[in-house]
C-alpha cells in the first residue's frame, strides 16, 4: 500500500508538470462519464445488503427527510440535510427503541442506538488494538513490512486509481462549473502520498471518497479553506476513541437512508457529464463498450486469476470502460468518422446537419437547416 502511494504520487508529479492532455486522450467525457457513474452506482449494494436491512423503516423515513429538508429548505438549511438527516434519524431510532423495543430476533436482537461504547471511550488516547467480536484484531499503528509479491499485487491497482480519481475531479468540476484540469495532478499526489503516510502507520488505504463529493453535491459548499479545516478536525478527532464510538452508534438504517442519496447523486454526476458533452449513444464504439464496463462496475463482477489475486468491481468496471472503448474505436475508424460526420458544421451563421437522414420509406432526406424549422412556442406561452 505504501509503495502504491508513492507510485501514485510519482504519476501526479509527471501529470502536474507535463499536463493533463494525456489523461484526457485516455479518459474523455464518455469514458469519465461512465467511471463516475459506475462509482456511484457500485455502491448501491452498500445500501441494499448492509444498511437497508438492518432498518428499513428507519430508512426509508430518513431518506425521505433528507430529500425533503434538501429540496424544500432554504440557504443553510438545505445545505447541511445529510447532517439534519443523521440527527433526524438517530432521534427516530431512540423513539423507536422507546416504543417498539429491540430490533432483530432471537440473539441477534438489539436496540437501534447503543450508546454504551461511547461511555466507556476515553475523550483523548491513540489507536491501539482492538479485538473484535468475531475475534479479528484491528491493528494499532505498526511499521511496514516490504514484501515483492504483495508489491507486484497491488501497485497494478494504480491504474484504477488513477481513473477514479480523474472521474472525481471531473465530477467536483461539473458540480462548481471550473475548470481544474490544472489541479489533476495535484489531485494525485495528495491521493498518493496520503496512501503512503497511512501504509507507513499501518493505516488503511486512502483514496479520493465517493462519499465525500456526495455530500459536496448535496451542500454546495466547494471552499477550500472548508476542506482544510475539515481535514484538521478529522486528524483531531482520530485522536479521540470516544468520537469513533459516537460515529460507530449511528444507527444502520441511518446510514441507508442517507447513503442511498449520496451515493446516487454520484451516478447521476457521470450522466450529467455525458449530457454537458454531448456524447453520442446512437454510436456503438460509444454505447457497446461503456454498457459492459457499468454492469461490470455496478454489478461488481470479479474477474479471479487466481486464489491470490483478483480484479472486481470499480477497478475491472473502470479498466473494461477505457480498454474497451478505445479498442473499440481503434477496430471502427468508418463508425468514428460517421460520428464525426453526425455532427453539425455552421455555414451562413445557421446550422446544417451533416449526417445522413431517412424518411419512413428509407429515402434520402435532403439536409435542413435550423432557421427552417417552425419556431418553438415561448415558455411564457
Amino acid at each position: 500500500i505504501l509503495v502504491s502511494g508513492v507510485v501514485l504520487a510519482i504519476v501526479g508529479v509527471i501529470i502536474h508538470f507535463s499536463g493533463s492532455g494525456v489523461i484526457h486522450k485516455v479518459l474523455p467525457p464518455a469514458v469519465t462519464g461512465a467511471v463516475v457513474m459506475l462509482i456511484g452506482f457500485n455502491l448501491a449494494p452498500v445500501v441494499a445488503g448492509v444498511y437497508w436491512p438492518k432498518d428499513q423503516w428507519v430508512a426509508v423515513i430518513t431518506m425521505v427527510f433528507v430529500i425533503v429538508v434538501a429540496v424544500a429548505a432554504r440557504g443553510f438549511w438545505s445545505r447541511i440535510a445529510v447532517l439534519l438527516g443523521l440527527i433526524f434519524g438517530t432521534l427516530l431510532s431512540w423513539i423507536f427503541d422507546l416504543g417498539f423495543g429491540k430490533i432483530g430476533t432471537g440473539d441477534a436482537a438489539a436496540f437501534r442506538v447503543d450508546m454504551s461504547g461511547v461511555g466507556k471511550a476515553a475523550w483523548f488516547g491513540f489507536p491501539t488494538d482492538i479485538t473484535q467480536a468475531d475475534g479479528s484484531v484491528l491493528s494499532g499503528p505498526h511499521l511496514p513490512s516490504f514484501s515483492a509479491a504483495a508489491i507486484l499485487l497491488v501497485v497494478p491497482g494504480v491504474i484504477a486509481l488513477i481513473a477514479e480519481n480523474t472521474g472525481h475531479v471531473k465530477a467536483v468540476a461539473e458540480m462548481t462549473g471550473d475548470n481544474l484540469d490544472p489541479y489533476l495532478g495535484r489531485g494525485f499526489i495528495g491521493d498518493g502520498a496520503a496512501t503512503a503516510v497511512a501504509g507507513f502507520i499501518g493505516a488503511s488505504p486512502t483514496t479520493t471518497y465517493a462519499e465525500n463529493i456526495g455530500v459536496m453535491a448535496a451542500t454546495k459548499v466547494y471552499s477550500t479553506a472548508a476542506y482544510y479545516i475539515a481535514a484538521l478536525v478529522a486528524i483531531l478527532f482520530g485522536f479521540s476513541p470516544k468520537f469513533g464510538a459516537l460515529v460507530s452508534a449511528v444507527p444502520a438504517g441511518v446510514l441507508g437512508g442517507i447513503t442511498v442519496v449520496l451515493y446516487g447523486m454520484i451516478g447521476l454526476l457521470g450522466a450529467k457529464i455525458w449530457v454537458e458533452n454531448g456524447v453520442n449513444f446512437g454510436a456503438p464504439q460509444n454505447l457497446v463498450p461503456l454498457s459492459a464496463g457499468l454492469i461490470i462496475g455496478i454489478g461488481n463482477v470479479t474477474l479471479k486469476f487466481s486464489d491470490n489475486f483478483e480484479i472486481s468491481g470499480i477497478a475491472l468496471g473502470t479498466i473494461v470502460v477505457i480498454v474497451m472503448y478505445h479498442l473499440s474505436r481503434w477496430m471502427a475508424p468508418h463508425l468514428r468518422r460517421e460520428e464525426q460526420a453526425g455532427g453539425r458544421a455552421y455555414a451562413g451563421g445557421a446550422a446544417i446537419s451533416t449526417g445522413t437522414v431517412y424518411d419512413e420509406t428509407g429515402q434520402e432526406e435532403p439536409p435542413f437547416r435550423d432557421d427552417d424549422r417552425p419556431a418553438e412556442p415561448s415558455v411564457r406561452q
